[in-house]
């Protein structure tokens, strides 16, 4: 799996051709609303000189006749046109949004490298909204089009002369209009950058301000966003400068257009080269095209504004993966040699998912030739006092990225030969500071869970039954966004109950009991070890009582390993390490 050369064209052609067959229905509807406006004005001045010039009231009843049908025609393709051109818009922007967050959550990762919750959800709504638009544009465009087409034909059929200042003027006006645009293509960019990192900010805030507060860092936190939301105001306002500006350097040009075509069928009528009749057909398509050319700016905009929406999804689309490896390839298929093409070391241990996680001579962050190995079955426990050792192991545990040096491998096969989706199910890391959804407690709980497991065991181990015998509609209690209706220990066991619930072939647990009181921690540790047996299980803590239960203790100390044993071999053996778990 590598990354995908995308660009914004890429994406806008992509949208426009998947939505093709609306796109074609709402064109022709649109042209035909188009080219029926423009024949009002032609019927009236055929009403002028057959009926009202001859004073024949019969032909005049014919005519009127001929308009109103006219008019019902206009109204029932700009219904359907109209349809056509939302859905065509509506679909591709969900398209859109399901490929931007299948890409986003694909478990090679590389998507939010350097983005914030926040903005990848403005590119994921807004750039998506705008770049959807561009369909509803390109058929108001085939509409425009045709419009000054027919009016062009018929200009001509009245005037030669009138039908070439149309037939030239509009590519000239078409062609100013593109390049008038361009600078707000690009400040519209920097707008919507600007924009995504305001939210960006404003969602870690809220998601945040329970601590804010706790620590009163509110003021800091708000002077923060203020400065990032003025800086997207200045854009937003340098953008809406360059379209104001474009505009109406646009409608000024047009209504120079539109002059000039009335000023060349005054001068013929006056000469009596056209009649009455054509001379107020010709004014009325004038006065029609304004309509039509001054909306030339506003799909200027759209599309300016659309291709720089599509260049944004493009960059989070063709972002390169965190990590990369055979698509599809699991345990099973190549686990009958080890890494190196040798023989395991235990073959009967190399079953598909039979749980066997080794870490060789990994060096990564600050890890520095970290050996790490857990037998199927096994509750292994890892004490690592530096924060940052144990953020390096999970990474390279869960393969949110690949060791600079050395190899992990699950069940004898290295991870960089397995799909890392296989890796994913297979091996499970769940953070201390994992986020509950927005539902009910029961369908955040197996939200990872095999379909009919059963839930009990889990929520026996983890204390979540506590959880739910205290809340008004027990497992069906609805919970807030985020799991803030909870408190911090209900919001850790419910998160350790989906990760137990979940039933991989090895868990890795990081300081799964930090917010809960002793008790409850010493009932989850003896919880742990039956609802996890048979199982592979690391716990990455420092609790003593979760340590008792392990069957070893790897003690990681300055990104190296110190020493294996038991938790009371260790207590009796290091200073740091008694410091790292019993202060």
């Amino acid at each position: 799996m590598g990354a995908t050369a995308l660009s914004g064209r890429d994406v806008l052609r992509r949208s426009l051709v998947g939505q093709r067959r609306h796109l074609a229905l709402g064109a022709v509807f649109g042209a035909g609303h188009q080219a029926a406006e423009a024949l009002v004005p032609v019927f009236i001045g055929l009403v002028i000189d057959r009926a009202v010039g001859r004073s024949d009231g019969s032909q005049l009843l014919w005519w009127l006749a001929g308009l109103a049908v006219l008019y019902v025609a206009l109204s029932f393709s700009f219904r359907f046109g109209a349809r056509a051109g939302e859905r065509a818009a509506e679909t591709a922007a969900h398209h859109l949004r399901t490929a931007l967050v299948g890409r986003i959550v694909e478990p090679a990762g590389g998507a939010d490298e350097g983005r914030l919750p926040g903005a990848l959800t403005s590119i994921a709504t807004e750039d998506a909204r705008r770049v959807g638009a561009v369909c509803m544009a390109f058929v108001l465009a085939v509409a425009v089009l045709s419009a000054i087409l027919v009016s062009a034909v018929v200009l001509v059929r009245i005037s030669l002369l009138l039908g070439l200042v149309v037939l030239l003027g509009t590519p000239l006006l078409l062609w100013l209009g593109q390049l008038l645009s361009k600078p707000l293509e690009r400040r519209s960019h920097g707008e919507q950058e600007r924009a995504a990192h305001s939210s960006g900010i404003a969602a870690d805030l809220v998601a945040g301000l329970r601590v804010l507060k706790g620590i009163g860092a509110e003021s800091a936190a708000l002077a923060r966003y203020r400065g990032t939301s003025r800086d997207a105001l200045a854009a937003t306002l340098r953008a809406a400068r360059a379209q104001a500006w474009q505009g109406g350097v646009v409608l000024m040009l047009t209504g120079v257009f539109i002059a000039l075509v009335a000023l060349v069928g005054g001068r013929l009528a006056a000469r009596g080269d056209i009649s009455i009749g054509e001379l107020v057909s010709a004014v009325g398509l004038a006065l029609f095209l304004l309509g039509p050319l001054s909306g030339l700016s506003r799909l200027a905009a759209g599309f300016a504004q659309g291709r720089a929406s599509a260049a944004r999804i493009a960059e989070v689309l063709g972002a390169a993966p965190a990590v990369t490896g055979p698509a599809g390839e699991a345990p099973s298929d190549v686990a009958a040699t080890g890494p190196a093409g040798e023989a395991p070391s235990d073959p009967a241990a190399t079953g598909p998912d039979a749980g066997r996680i080794r870490m060789s001579r990994v060096t990564h962050g600050t890890l520095d030739a970290v050996d790490l190995a857990a037998e199927p079955g096994e509750l292994l426990g890892v004490v690592a006092p530096d924060p940052a050792d144990a953020a390096a192991l999970l990474g390279c545990l869960g393969r949110r990225s690949d060791p600079e040096s050395g190899s992990v491998a699950l069940d004898g096969v290295g991870f960089t030969a397995l799909d890392p989706a296989r890796i994913r199910t297979a091996v499970l890391v769940a953070d201390h500071d994992a986020d509950l959804f927005e539902g009910t407690l029961a369908e955040n709980i197996a939200a990872a869970a095999p379909e009919g497991h059963d839930l009990g065991p889990a929520l026996a181990a983890s204390g979540a039954d506590e959880v739910a015998d205290s809340l008004p509609y027990g497992t069906e209690t609805p919970v807030t966004e985020r799991g803030r209706s909870l408190s911090g220990g209900q919001r850790q066991r419910v998160a350790l109950a989906r990760a137990l619930a979940a039933d991989p072939p090895v868990l890795v647990l990081h300081d799964p009991t930090t917010a809960v009181d002793a008790v409850t921690e010493a009932r989850i540790a003896d919880g742990l070890r039956g609802v996890r047996r048979g199982r592979t299980t690391l716990v990455v803590a420092t609790s003593p009582a979760l340590l008792a239960v392990t069957d070893r203790v790897l003690f990681l100390e300055g990104g190296r390993v110190t020493d294996t044993a038991a938790h009371a071999e260790l207590l009796d053996r290091y200073d740091t390490y008694r410091t790292a778990v019993l202060s």
